[in-house]
């Protein structure tokens, strides 16, 4: 069996060795999978094997869920007081940040993101994740509710026993800790399946929680498939509530498996197909730098990524040829080199998947104005690509593609038509305002407006069927406010204060002071 690894980085950027190991993390202790299973990892940059590393099945999440629950009952959840969890949170973000530089290393090795990326934004934020959340461990608070002058009402918020949470590999680590820190701040137990892409971030995450001084048993880390340890998460009859972020597909599986079991409550951040709307009082070249870093950021593989971008005509030919002129400037290649701006995408299958709707975009009419090609010889690398001439209904303007593929498409008014262009021929079709086809998909995560008019700014932001809106920037969620999406872009929130009804349940208390019978 795999134990232990080192990985060492002789890299412009980072030099150094990361070691730990690469078992499950269950009880406090590093174990072997009950049936001895491994998989293999793929550096992304050079579609090439570089390691392998345990991986759980249902038995080992049914393992996990057993130790979480007896951790929670005996030396957790309201065993512990706010102020000690708290502490602890504050001692992890500390060993987080101290471990800048390793886990940036290992996110660009496993997952293919640059390495300054991860040091400089996804590694940060999770030290602030985790201040933040620490903060609220001993503010989480019921409230005294006036009743009748026999009665004293109150509500506690408790929490709800053994969590089980998954994460995707796109941002493996952040991900993971969006649902871990409010987590644990409201005292739950957790059981953590971090995709089987991209574990490494979060088993090496394994050996600072027990430095932080988690009782054995509090946080458990299964690395595994979907389709076994995701769904046991889902079916446990230990587990109460699952935090998931994914797949709109996978989330549907997620509800089915809740509602089949013990009927746990679920918290689901899914797919999206975010629009961006530029009008013509926008500042262009900073809506053509906001929507360059709202859809190539990460490859594309983000969520809340901007792939549809509507631009009013009075500034549609300017805005069009700076943005290719931006994108042709990003720079692809090795994520250890200080000059890369993209990466490789996560896969082979990935990559063939984004290709894919490439050539859809192509079949079904749309011009492609830019890239659509692989870059270099090895890895997964696809080169940004811009297509124009697209119709509302064509797959890369409806489907998630989670790549670095933007459609771009212009409109006359914030209340008109929308004007499309294909093949030299405009096309006006009946549609009422840019808004009716922004919100013409099942996803509703995010949306960005690009205007100086505050009075547009609002009413369009409002008009956008979406759990988040940005004006005049993109892709950039805030710590303190609530994050997910309206439709089939999931239920619940995670980050800000919100996130914390997740992980709680009210409880109401009522003291007889006075009635009789």
């Amino acid at each position: 069996m795999v134990s232990t690894c080192t990985y060492q980085f002789d890299t412009p950027v980072y030099k150094g060795a990361v070691t730990f190991p690469t078992q499950l993390f269950i009880d406090g202790e590093f174990v072997d999978p009950v049936n001895k299973g491994t998989i293999e990892l793929i550096n992304p940059a050079t579609g090439k094997p570089f390691t392998r590393v345990s991986v759980g099945d249902r038995e080992d999440i049914e393992i996990a869920a057993q130790a979480a629950r007896k951790a929670f009952k005996e030396h957790w959840g309201l065993k512990v007081s706010g102020a000690a969890r708290s502490k602890m949170l504050h001692k992890l973000a500390d060993l987080v940040d101290a471990n800048t530089d390793n886990f940036a290393a290992l996110e660009a090795l496993n997952v293919g993101k640059t390495f300054l990326s991860a040091k400089t934004q996804d590694i940060p934020t999770i030290g602030a994740l985790l201040r933040y959340y620490a903060g609220w461990a001993d503010k989480i608070q019921g409230k005294s509710v006036q009743t009748t002058p026999d009665k004293i009402g109150f509500t506690r918020h408790e929490p709800i026993g053994v969590v089980g949470a998954i994460a995707p590999w796109n941002f493996p680590l952040s991900t993971l800790i969006m649902k871990l820190a409010p987590a644990l701040a409201c005292g739950n137990a957790v059981v953590a399946k971090p995709s089987e892409f991209t574990p490494l971030s979060a088993l090496f995450l394994c050996t600072l929680i027990r430095e932080a001084g988690f009782p054995p048993g509090v946080v458990n880390i299964v690395p595994g498939y979907g389709d076994t340890a995701g769904q046991a998460i889902g079916e446990s009859m230990i587990i109460d509530k699952v935090a998931f972020t994914g797949s709109t597909l996978t989330g549907r599986k997620i509800m089915e498996a809740a509602a089949k079991s013990n009927l746990k409550k679920i918290s689901l951040e899914l797919g999206g197909k975010s629009p961006s709307i530029i009008f013509d009082d926008a500042d262009v070249d900073q809506a053509v730098k906001w929507a360059i870093n709202g859809i190539y950021t990460n490859q594309g593989e983000v969520c809340i990524a901007g792939s549809r971008i509507y631009v009013q005509a009075g500034i549609y030919d300017d805005f069009l040829q700076k943005f290719t002129e931006g994108a042709k400037r990003l720079s692809l290649g090795d994520p250890f080199s200080p000059g890369t701006f993209q990466g490789p995408q996560i896969s082979e299958r990935q990559f063939e998947r984004v290709m894919g709707y490439v050539k859809s975009g192509q079949a079904e009419g749309a011009t492609l104005h830019l890239g659509g090609k692989r870059h270099g010889t090895e890895g997964y690398f696809i080169q940004p690509t811009v297509f124009t001439d697209c119709t509302p209904n064509m797959k890369i303007v409806q489907e998630e593609i989670f790549g670095p593929v933007a459609a771009i498409m212009k409109f006359s008014a914030e209340e008109g038509s929308l004007i499309f262009h294909v093949r030299s021929i405009t096309v006006i079709h009946g549609v009422k305002e840019v808004i009716e086809q922004a919100n013409n998909t099942p996803y509703g995560l995010a949306c960005s407006v690009f205007t100086k008019d505050i009075d547009r700014a609002m009413r369009v932001a409002s008009s956008i069927e979406a759990g988040t809106a940005w004006v005049n920037f993109s892709n950039w969620p805030d710590l303190g406010l609530p994050f997910g999406g309206f439709k089939q872009s999931g239920i619940g929130k995670d980050l800000g204060e919100d996130a914390l009804e997740n992980y709680t349940n009210v409880k109401a208390v009522l003291i007889n002071i006075g009635i009789r019978i």
